[in-house]
């Protein structure tokens, strides 16, 4: 499973499936219990010649990688973003799909490249609690893209991320960043973390401008964030040692959480293994509750951990689960 969503507007589930030789799959739930196959996004057709740089045979979904329900006042409309880079709208709870064509259209799309995929991902939708038509979508790697209009046109927003990756002169081209997690304070919906390539940034302006945070201990390194639903200063992040070793720094698990908006942070372990952890934390495999008390996380090696303290001690549930792509809190 690759993506999981709770509509909060009716309660439907939905679960997203990748099963290789099959193929991707999207299932729905209206009971909790019984579940259906539905449409899962689909790249339209394309009649004359072939895009440089797609596949032989067109382009394919190869991973649903993240499901976000649209506003409140748009009853049915699902966002799906994909690896490749596409980003799809259901307006029938997910019945059908359509390719949001004009950010799939965006000149800059060319430049956009994989980082552990072969393609380009949207793995994270933002939509604006208080104005649905506001959504910002983030691409690994291809940066932060921000639509005011509910998808019919983008510009890609990002000043002050920084891809040292890149060639000199590119690193602050917003259209080659990676970030690796995008998420909002519910109640702050301006205020904005990333877990970046590169390290870690935070906005106060929707997206539009970012500025480090550098104080992030044991290391900056790492693919989850998530931030308080009512306090924009306070996020946990999951550091690991760097991209060439993804494992947590000298084998201990631990939690980084900040209070005061990255000024310092604190180093969490109590109840994780410290000894010979080889956990990675995938980027939708943190998550906190409406509470802003309880977090839940899942990692790699089948690891499941909950904590009811904001991350102070953590229990585990398992340790023998399959690798674990995303964990969510049912509302």
């Amino acid at each position: 499973m690759t993506a999981v969503l709770e509509d909060p507007r009716d309660g439907n589930l939905f679960a997203a499936l990748n099963l290789g030789h099959f193929g991707i799959k999207l299932h729905r739930s209206r009971d909790g219990k019984k579940w259906e196959e539905i449409a899962a996004p689909r790249y339209p057709k394309r009649n004359g010649k072939k895009e440089t740089g797609a596949p032989e045979n067109g382009w394919s979904v190869t991973q649903i990688w993240t499901l976000e329900a649209g506003g409140a006042d748009e009853t049915g409309v699902i966002w799906a973003g994909t690896v490749p880079g596409g980003l799809f709208r259901s307006g029938d709870g997910g019945n059908s799909w359509k390719l949001n064509e004009a950010l799939w259209n965006q000149p800059k799309r060319k430049e956009w490249f994989g980082g552990g995929y072969d393609y380009a991902g949207i793995h994270s939708v933002l939509v604006h609690p208080k104005n649905s038509r506001r959504v910002t979508a983030a691409v690994s790697i291809g940066g932060v893209w921000l639509s005011e209009n509910g998808g019919k046109s983008w510009e890609v927003v990002g000043k002050g991320l920084k891809a040292n990756y890149m060639p000199p002169g590119r690193q602050d081209d917003p259209s080659v960043q990676d970030p690796h997690r995008v998420v909002a304070c519910r109640d702050h919906p301006q205020e904005l973390w990333t877990q970046h390539h590169n390290g870690v940034f935070r906005s106060s302006d929707g997206g539009l401008t970012w500025r480090e945070i550098t104080t992030v201990k044991p290391s900056n390194f790492g693919f989850a964030v998530a931030v308080h639903p009512r306090e924009p200063d306070t996020a946990w992040l999951v550091p690991a040692v760097k991209d060439e070793c993804r494992i947590p720094v000298d084998g201990k698990l631990v939690i980084a959480r900040t209070r005061n908006g990255g000024k310092s942070w604190q180093t969490l372990r109590k109840g994780l293994p410290q000894n010979h952890a080889y956990d990675l934390i995938y980027r939708h495999a943190l998550e906190v509750d409406e509470s802003g008390k309880r977090l839940a996380m899942g990692s790699t090696t089948g690891g499941l951990w909950f904590s009811h303290d904001q991350g102070d001690s953590w229990h585990r549930f398992s340790a023998h689960l399959p690798p674990i792509y995303g964990v969510r809190f049912a509302p």
